[in-house]
């Protein structure tokens, strides 16, 4: 090609092949770090990853290897019109990024056209290329590209529309649709054309002499499997989708006998080849997670909801694993200078490689399979720093290439090393990385016959040399070995010492203390947990046997037992466990220790013969107070702010489908000045979190259970039936809650797993405003959630906090009632307002037990809205005719409405429940009232 720029381009960085790359992976390990406190984090590391940078680095390296292996470089303007692409791909990308959380389908639409022009005319560009070109070998690898780009533009178009906010079953439908389009198609066809001749080459050895024919033959396999699981995801089928995904691997099986003879003569050595080995075992874990989900899962509500755990696998197993082992290998060739330049890049990306792969590849099993909450959070640790240390190695195994290149460059300068042997070329081996800019020529293409290095080659590794490349050390010394595989005990270990119970780190005790002599005897007794009892509900025994329990959990919920000193690990639902219970002197009353369930009758008796009847022994939950009273905050006590929830009512958005994510978290907080309780959250704080919408709204709620028993979530604000978004959901599992909001009111939303009022009292409630039509205007507005408090023990610091008294709640008598989860906190606290300034203060019951009477000390409420419909609207009351005002919004539990006043002063105005009993428990606060 010629002139005004015809001619072939030669070295040039370009910014924009490797800045983006750079920036979206940096972007998702700060949304790893911080997604505890980010809405959509889940879906932001995804598609940071998939969209961001695997799309990025696929647009990029796809155009260079269809160059080198069709021999058609491209000129000046054919490297400026790549970058536009680049370009236009990266700002497509960070507009779908930034329009789907934040609900702005019209950024959504425009991100996604953008990104579709750009992979559409890189397809058009090398459809091109391969009509011009040449006949080659391996130009079924651009044929793969071409299928692959098509995919992705029928995946954009599914996920354009998913961010529509469909309902189920649709949802569900357009959200497989749309993933198995990008990863089968996009990702896969792409990995699979381009693994034919790079695989042999990172290895640097031969490539099979068949491999390329049986690469041709699989590809009409994975066409017609991507068309069969995608068409069955659409109709609804998931069984025919299921048989698509199975036909994929069926292809991956055809396709990978050509990796074998390559890895059985020279085994992965390097990072490199290793990460990227490991990244294809995850993709076939992935794609069959993702094909039994679809086969066996009762509707597409089920599908979609445990389409996050194969989502999982193949982000953080496949997607992170071969793009870092892509680029470990492609990087430090991509400035050529001979091998030795080469060499020098790669020390860096290999530093330290066994050590990540272990890192990464344990750590996400430990997150995927059914560890403890905290094993899962330390192994995902573990993982997410191996993974991390990409970056920085990255950086610097490039700046070392560029200084040995620059080192050498100045040596043959000079004549020290310049010699007709030793040319200073580019990299050599087939594919073995981009230039700096599109379109150099001095990577050679694989033309030779096998056994021959193709003419102009000149270097060691190219997949079809018979003489391969001295073996170079390998990552997987011993001591690696070791520090792996310690670095993945210590995970364990920590994760078992934050929470031992949940971990099953309780070991056997003896039983009560009674001097008696052993018999020899083991009772060994099966004992069912379901339907909050133990079956059989109790075992005899004579004085000195030694008992076992073999403990089966029947129920759909967590459970454990405690008999004298010997306690069980929580046992999820299906488990099985055993306790030794050790030698038994006299009778005792076992019961489990999941708050609320020994008051539902979960008691287990052991009779001893001839020894007393059994006796309860003392519960963790029945010391304390007694609740005879109800105890003072401590005088001297102060809560900070972070302590407190801010009452202001969120604004109300643009947005019409709100989403956020609710964690469950098991965590010591105050209730009173002073006074700890561990409380049962969601999102770690005294209340749940308000959302605020308006009739017609859409709330797409993801609910994560890091406690240490099952939880679950049940919203007012919706109607829907309860049978799976409001079930019960174990440590370490996750359901999406998804209603849309037909009226108007201020309406509850609270954990439904039995003992149901436990869950409530221990903090797991808060509050959903529903605007009604044409709400008039106001100054400031408030939520104020009433709950009440059960306390064990009066805890004065974290480290003693115990949790909710079960027997307490039953008996109605809370040692608190609270506005927003702390008493009295806003007396410390206060709430601002200014004279003659119109408040509205949005009030909710949550109870579990105590009703409210809402009252604000020296005014009077002209408005009151209750549940649903006003009582009085500016004076007026329902029928329109003046009637005065109002004193206090009655309000029983569950039951929330709003009222409106004007202060007429300044001063400090009390708001209490005018049950005066809880006003004295701690329903009480100020609003602070300053001049106008």
């Amino acid at each position: 090609m010629s002139g005004a720029t015809g001619r072939p381009v030669g070295r040039r960085r370009s910014r924009l092949r490797d800045l983006p790359l750079i920036g979206w992976l940096a972007a998702a390990v700060v949304i790893a770090v911080a997604h505890r406190w980010l809405p959509d984090a889940n879906w932001l590391m995804l598609h940071l990853v998939l969209l961001g940078a695997l799309t990025h680095a696929i647009v990029v390296w796809s155009f260079h290897f269809a160059q080198t292996l069709l021999r058609s470089p491209a000129s000046e303007a054919e490297a400026v019109r790549h970058n536009r692409r680049l370009g236009l791909l990266t700002a497509g990308a960070a507009a779908v990024l930034i329009g789907v959380p934040t609900t702005w389908w019209p950024l959504t639409l425009g991100g996604g056209t953008l990104v579709a022009v750009a992979v559409g005319w890189h397809g058009l560009v090398l459809w091109g290329m391969l009509r011009r070109a040449l006949p080659a070998r391996f130009r079924v690898t651009v044929r793969y590209y071409l299928g692959a780009a098509a995919s992705l533009l029928v995946g954009i178009v599914f996920g354009v529309l998913l961010a529509l906010g469909w309902e189920d079953p649709w949802h569900g439908r357009l959200l497989v649709a749309h993933a198995l389009a990008n990863v089968l198609g996009w990702v896969g066809l792409t990995l699979t054309g381009t693994l034919l001749t790079l695989w042999p080459t990172m290895l640097r050895t031969r490539m099979d002499d068949v491999a390329e024919r049986w690469t041709q033959q699989a590809l009409p396999v994975f066409g017609a499997a991507i068309a069969v699981s995608v068409g069955g995801a659409l109709a609804g089928l998931g069984w025919l989708a299921a048989a698509g995904v199975g036909l994929y691997l069926v292809a991956l099986g055809l396709w990978g006998r050509g990796l074998w003879r390559p890895a059985r003569t020279r085994p992965p050595r390097e990072f490199a080849s290793a990460s990227v080995g490991a990244a294809l075992v995850w993709l076939v874990i992935g794609l069959g997670w993702a094909g039994a989900l679809l086969a066996t899962a009762p509707d597409w509500t089920a599908v979609r909801e445990g389409f996050i755990w194969p989502a999982a696998v193949l982000g953080a197993g496949f997607a992170v694993q071969v793009l870092s082992g892509a680029l470990s290998y492609l990087l430090p060739s991509v400035l050529g200078g001979g091998p030795s330049v080469v060499r020098a890049g790669q020390r860096w990306f290999n530093r330290a490689g066994a050590f990540r792969l272990i890192a990464i590849n344990g750590g996400v099993a430990l997150w995927l399979l059914p560890t403890p909450s905290w094993v899962k959070v330390t192994g995902s640790l573990l993982a997410l720093g191996a993974a991390t240390a990409f970056l920085p190695l990255m950086i610097l195994g490039l700046k070392a290439s560029i200084a040995a290149r620059r080192e050498l460059a100045a040596a043959a300068a000079s004549g020290a090393e310049r010699t007709p042997s030793a040319p200073l070329a580019a990299p050599t081996a087939t594919l073995a990385g981009e230039p700096e800019g599109p379109g150099a020529t001095n990577v050679p293409t694989p033309q030779a016959r096998p056994g021959r290095p193709p003419v102009g080659a000149a270097g060691p590794g190219h997949p079809e040399r018979g003489r391969p490349e001295p073996e170079r050390p390998s990552i997987f010394t011993a001591g690696q070995l070791i520090a792996g595989l310690t670095a993945l005990a210590t995970a364990v270990v920590v994760g078992v010492g934050v929470d031992p119970t949940a971990a099953g780190a309780v070991g056997a005790a003896p039983s009560p203390a009674v001097a008696v002599q052993p018999t020899g005897k083991v009772v060994r007794v099966e004992v069912a947990m379901g339907d909050m009892k133990f079956t059989p509900s109790s075992v005899t025994v004579r004085a000195g046997d030694t008992l076992v329990l073999d403990l089966v959990n029947t129920d759909t919920t967590t459970h454990d037992v405690t008999v004298g000193a010997a306690r069980s690990a929580r046992i999820g639902p299906g488990k099985r466990a055993e306790l030794d219970v050790g030698v038994v002197g006299a009778s005792i009353q076992g019961y489990c220790t999941v708050a609320g369930h020994r008051q539902m009758g979960m008691v287990f008796d052991v009779i001893v013969e001839g020894a007393p009847q059994a006796t309860a022994q003392p519960s963790a939950t029945t010391s304390g107070t007694g609740h005879e009273g109800h105890p003072n905050p401590a005088p001297s006590a102060s809560l900070a702010s972070d302590q407190i929830v801010d009452p202001v009512l969120p604004p109300l958005t643009s947005e019409r489908v709100h989403k956020l994510t609710l964690t469950v978290q098991e965590v010591p907080l105050q209730v009173a000045p002073g006074v700890w309780q561990r409380r049962w959250t969601y999102n770690g704080r005294p209340i749940g979190p308000t959302l605020h919408g308006r009739v017609g709204d859409v709330f797409e709620i993801t609910l994560v259970n890091d406690g240490s028993m099952g939880h679950s979530i049940d919203f007012h604000a919706g109607a829907l039936a309860p049978d799976r978004p409001m079930r019960t959901i174990e440590p370490g599992e996750r359901l999406v809650y998804r209603f849309t909001a037909t009226k108007a009111g201020v309406w509850m939303y609270h954990c439904s797993t039995h003992p149901m009022s436990a869950h409530i009292a221990a903090g797991m409630a808060g509050a959903v405003v529903i605007e009604p039509d044409g709400l008039p205007r106001v100054d400031r507005s408030y939520v104020l959630v009433q709950s009440e408090a059960y306390l064990a023990d009066r805890a004065l610091m974290a480290e003693t906090a115990t949790e909710v008294d079960a027997d307490a709640v039953g008996s109605r008598n809370p040692d608190y009632v609270m506005f927003n989860g702390v008493a009295n906190g806003y007396d410390q606290h206060r709430l601002a307002a200014r004279v003659g300034e119109r408040v509205r203060f949005w009030v909710l019951d949550v109870g579990p037990n105590r009703a409210s009477s809402f009252h604000i000390v020296g005014t009077q409420f002209d408005t009151v809205f209750s549940e649903g419909s006003y009582l009085l609207k500016r004076g007026r009351d329902a029928f329109g005719g003046r009637s005065g005002g109002a004193q206090a919004l009655g309000l029983q539990p569950a039951q929330g409405g709003f009222v409106e006043t004007v202060f007429p002063e300044a001063g400090n105005y009390a708001l209490v429940s005018h049950i005066m009993s809880d006003a004295e428990r701690g329903a009480h606060g100020f609003v602070h009232v300053t001049g106008g």
